[in-house]
This record gives structure tokens, sequence and C-alpha cells, in this order.
């Protein structure tokens, strides 16, 4: 494919949301990569509240460049033109080229705005296909949610403006595959069936030759192959599009992310104690991968919780982000999650606020721009006194804190105002209280390594750091692993026939009816 004007391209399609689209598409991308392929990857619109900041200061979905690390490229604002970032149920922040537009309810956007922005989509693909090799598309939610069909510019609406072959992911583990590839290609017109190159079982646990005789049957039924079976695989632990849809909290073990599994085993510690770390699970959490680096370190065990009484064994206690501030401190208040804090402050135990969590523990936050609530009396465990502005800050810091250097990126409209403390990153440091707007701070293993045994040692822990866990090494292993489930499970000829060759041809409609 090298050589080409005009990049070829796939759309990954799922039967559901978390169908597995975000893993596939990376790991079609990291093996692509693999072959010497120039590949990038693509989501016309993401609703996520992990998101990533872009060398050139742009926001996107976090998968989409944990996508772009598998494809071996840097990511761009052109991989996800458009950002939803829900702030309630009905509304969220429009994010365009990385840049945030305003707020728009979902009534409004799927009336009118949604089918303007098609034509910005289309041409930020085009800008990939003049650059790259081959595009892998990933699609959102299910493209048989035909109620939306008119205004889609992320599922059939992209392909067919590229002609892009789609291929429908279903996650086995949950049940009724077999009806859900035959009900989603169904529903769809028949133009948009005569996209549909086939199918792609995912997260199947058992023996593959029992599944033979229904994926022939779907192939009676539909004119469709499908194109593999990729085993269930634990500890995959990528990032995933979705902050709404964090794990039920309870249940000390590794962090785990929607999609990923929970694992009850942790790696043995260095020294002669378990750390516990303890995540409060606030509403419209976001950037909630910023504790997997905790959790990627041997002898350190992460949950989230939601109780008061939850906090009681934890040796760290993480206040994440959130889109929500003022609604984030309403709901620690309304658990007891907040006296708790204030008490484990007094009592000189660890407590990390980052980002909205960061400004929850100052003196006061004036808001007139997210929650509209004015002028609210925070926690009181930093000096810290924040203001919320219009103009959102996004960038990509460097600095150094505890004798190590550091990287992170900044996603908030609330700016901090830090009138003591010691100096930590932008924010400030009260005994064992630390808190600053930087997101991935703790995948800088130095410092992370640093912290925790600034931690261990205000928990009076024998808790010992391992000198040799990289983090960007374990992120690097999870993507090779997605690489060869791709690589050993997947028909990867058929996969590239169709990624070079651009949209079906002649494959049958389904008949209105059919059985």
């Amino acid at each position: 494919m090298n050589g080409a004007k005009r990049g070829g391209g796939l759309l990954v399609a799922g039967t559901t949301s978390d169908a597995g689209k975000s893993v596939v598409t990376a790991g079609i991308c990291r093996w692509l990569s693999r072959q010497g392929v120039k590949v990038a990857p693509f989501k016309a619109q993401n609703m996520s509240l992990n998101s990533f900041v872009t060398r050139e200061g742009a926001e996107i979905g976090r998968a989409q460049a944990m996508q772009a690390q598998a494809a071996r490229v840097e990511p761009t604002a052109l991989m996800n033109p458009v950002l939803l970032k829900p702030g309630s149920d009905r509304s969220s922040q429009v994010v365009l080229l990385g840049k945030p537009v305003g707020e728009m309810s979902a009534r409004g956007y799927h009336g009118g705005r949604q089918e303007q922005l098609l034509g910005i989509v289309t041409d930020c693909l085009e800008q990939l296909r003049g650059t790259y090799d081959a595009v892998i598309c990933e699609g959102a939610g299910s493209p048989a949610e035909i109620n939306l069909r008119r205004t889609d510019i992320v599922n059939m609406g992209i392909a067919r403006a590229a002609r892009f072959p789609v291929v429908v992911v279903g996650d086995i583990d949950r049940g009724g595959v077999f009806a859900s590839f035959f009900g989603t290609t169904a529903l769809l017109s028949p133009e948009d069936q005569s996209l549909i190159a086939g199918y792609l079982v995912n997260k199947f646990r058992g023996d593959v030759s029992l599944l033979e005789p229904g994926m022939e049957m779907l192939r009676g039924l539909t004119g469709r192959s499908t194109y593999g079976v990729l085993p269930y695989r634990h500890g995959l632990g990528i990032d995933e599009e979705d902050g709404m849809g964090v794990p039920p909290a309870g249940g000390w073990g590794r962090a785990s992310l929607r999609g990923a599994v929970r694992e009850s085993v942790v790696a043995p510690p260095v020294g002669e104690d378990l750390l516990r770390v303890a995540v409060c699970a606030v509403p419209l959490m976001s950037n909630f991968t910023d504790v997997d680096a905790l959790a990627a370190e041997p002898g350190v065990v992460v949950r989230f919780v939601d109780r008061a009484e939850e906090l009681a064994d934890a040796d760290l206690v993480v206040v994440p982000g959130t889109r929500g501030t003022v609604k984030a401190l309403e709901w620690l208040r309304e658990r007891g999650l907040a006296d708790a804090l204030v008490r484990r402050a007094a009592q000189g135990r660890p407590v990390l606020g980052i980002c909205g969590g960061f400004q929850v523990l100052g003196e006061r936050i004036s808001d007139e721009v997210e929650s509209r609530a004015g002028v609210v009396d925070g926690l009181g465990l930093l000096p810290v006194r924040v203001r919320f502005e219009r103009e959102k800050t996004l960038a990509r810091p460097v600095g150094s804190a505890l004798g190590e250097p550091v990287e992170g990126y900044e996603i908030h409209h609330g700016v901090a105002e830090v009138l003591g403390g010691e100096p930590f990153l932008d924010g400030c440091r009260v005994g064992a209280v630390w808190g600053t707007h930087w997101h991935g701070s703790l995948e800088s293993d130095g410092f992370r390594r640093a912290f925790l045994r600034e931690v261990a040692s205000a928990a009076g822990r024998r808790f010992v750091p391992a000198p040799d866990t990289s983090f960007s090494a374990l992120r690097e292993q999870q993507l090779d692993l997605l690489g060869d489930l791709i690589e050993e499970h997947a028909d990867t000829r058929a996969l590239l026939r169709l990624i070079e060759s651009g949209a079906p041809a002649g494959l049958p409609f389904l008949p209105p009816g059919a059985p």
C-alpha cells in the first residue's frame, strides 16, 4: 500500500457500546504498523470524559491517543475532530478540532449541528488519507441506531461518505452475538447494508469449533463472513473512551477501567507491605486513567469508592478529575466523604487531588462557567482559590517535583491561585495533602516512585516501589498484545484486502422480513 496517493481504510463498528471497537481498532493499527504500513486511527465523533492533549494543544479522546500510540504515530486533532464531554444526562461540551466551542443539548446537537459537522469530519478523514497508507476508523455505539441515522457522522454516515468497508464487532461474553450481528445488519438500509463486509467476534472463551456452525448459519442468512474470533484476554487495561462507566465501587484489586478485567491478584510487593489506594468515584469523573500507573506498581492495589468508611484502611486517597467540580464537591459532602477527607488531612494521612479533585481541596471556588453556582466553599485542605474562566486551559507541561522530572497534560477551566504551601507541580502541598492540575504525571516513573515513597512514609507502611517498573513499557506490551490478538486470531489477509480495495461489492442485501 506504500506510495498510494489516497490511503485505504476500514470502519470498525460494534453491535453495542463497549463491544470492543476501541481495542480492535488499536489492535489493527498495531498489526498494520508491524507490517510496515503507515496507519492512522480516526473517530469522527467521540463522547468521552477521558481526554488527552496533543502536542499542538488540541483536546481529543484518550482512546484515539492510545490508538495513535498503537500505530506508532503522533496523535493530532484530525484523528478525533468532534469530542463531546458530558456535563449532565442532557448536555455536553462540544470540542471541535481540539477546541471547545460551547455547550449543547442532545436534542440541539442531533437536531441540526451534527449534519453541519459532516463536511468537517470528512475533510479531516481525507487529510489523513492523503498522508497515511491506511486509516482505521472507529464507530460509536451501534450503526443500527436508526433513530439517529439521518444525522449520523460517525458510523454508516462516514463509511458511506468515504466508501469504506465496515466490520461489525460483537461481544460474545455478553451473549446473543449472532442475533446482534443479524439484527444490526437487518436494520440498516440497503445502501448501508452494502458496506457491511462482515463480522468479528470479541471476548470468546472456549473451543472456537463450537462457534463454527453458528458462523456458517450467519453467513447463509447474511451473505457475510466472520473475519475472526478474538479470545478473552485478562489485564488489557488500555484507555477506554467512556468515563461514565467506572466499575462499581468496593473490593480491593487493581485499578480497572470499563471493558477491562478487575484483577484480585496484585504483583507481590518489593517491601514488606502492600499500599492501598482509594479513588473517590465522583460524578462525571474524568481521566480516571490517572491511577493506572499506580496500579501498575507491584504491591499497589487500587479501588474506586463511594462511601466514607471505605477510606478507613486506605493509605492514599485520590480525588480525581471531574467535569463537574461543584457537583463533585456536593456529592462528597452528601456521602460523608468530605468530612472523612478533612479528618485524614488533620491526621497527616495522604490525599492527592488531581485537576477537579485539586480544586475541591482548595478554600474557595468561583464558578460562573461550569455549574454557574457562584462562590462555593471548598474543603479548605489547601491554600488555593479557584476561578473558572470561559477559556479552557489545554497544555502539555513539563517540570520537576520531589527531585524527579515530570510530564503531564492540563485540561481545565478553573484557574488556581495558590496562596501558600509547598510548591508541587502547578499546585501545592500541605503536610500529606497534594494537589495539581496535571493529568498523567504519575506516568513519569521516577516521580511516581518518589511520590509513593512519600505516601508510604506518611502512612507508616514498609512499602518499597519496584526500581524498574516502566509504565510506558507496560503500555507497549499491552498494545503488542492487541496486535497479537489480531495477527493470531483474525483473517488478516481478508482484512488487508478490505483495507486496500475499499467498500465491498456485490454483497447481497438482507431481504425485508428475513427470518
